[in-house]
């Protein structure tokens, strides 16, 4: 009897094992292939990296050949200040909007038509290190305080999406605005809008 519970066992243990591998065999590992940064690369029709990028360029371009810079300059007698706000992601999908603020701030700066400034989040720290500064550097490598450039000009905006779709095929439609404002007057100085449209097409699985 015993020999036969022990036989029974060990098939039991082998068939497991047989399973077990036969489960592993059937998840496949994942295929990496390295790609240019600045490739356009659509998997899902969603807003992407290449959409912020090529959006914030265009953008920024259009921005930079309207008349109220070289007014601004002129009437500052220098580059006008920039600071880049908020863009608030009003579309139906979860967008980060920071990559996007940071593409933006990218091409302004690439531009050397204006100068940009450091947004809020950013003073916190650099604020912190400077007071740490006035204790710890010495007198002359040390940053006084008060003397941060202010901003001009506000860039700010929002992006919005609609979805259309019928069976097998999406419409996805975004539009981007954004608003440059005069931080002293409220005056809005420019005001620019980008749209972009991607349709998505699903294969039919037959079973």
């Amino acid at each position: 009897m015993i020999p036969r519970m022990h036989s029974a066992r060990q098939i039991l243990l082998s068939t497991l094992a047989c399973a077990a591998v036969a489960l592993s065999g059937c998840s496949s590992a994942p295929t990496v292939a390295r790609r240019d940064a600045d490739e356009a690369i659509d998997l899902s029709g969603y807003w992407n990296d290449t959409d912020s990028r090529l959006v914030s360029e265009e953008m920024v371009q259009d921005a930079l050949s309207n008349p109220w810079s070289e007014r601004a300059s002129a009437d500052l007698g220098r580059a006008p200040r920039v600071i880049v706000g908020r863009v608030r992601n009003r579309s139906q999908e979860h967008l980060d909007t920071r990559t996007f603020v940071k593409d933006l701030e990218r091409a302004f700066v690439n531009s050397s038509r204006v100068d940009v400034v450091a947004a809020p989040e950013e003073r916190d720290d650099i604020r912190a290190e400077r007071q740490d500064q006035q204790t710890h550097a010495s007198i002359e490598s040390a940053k006084s305080m008060g003397k941060e450039l202010g901003a001009d000009f506000m860039l700010q905006g929002q992006i919005h999406s609609i979805l259309d779709a019928i069976e097998g095929e999406q419409l996805r439609f975004y539009q981007v605005e954004l608003e440059i404002i005069d931080l002293e007057s409220n005056r809005k100085v420019w005001i620019g809008q980008k749209k972009l449209k991607k349709t998505v097409s699903y294969k039919k699985v037959r079973f």
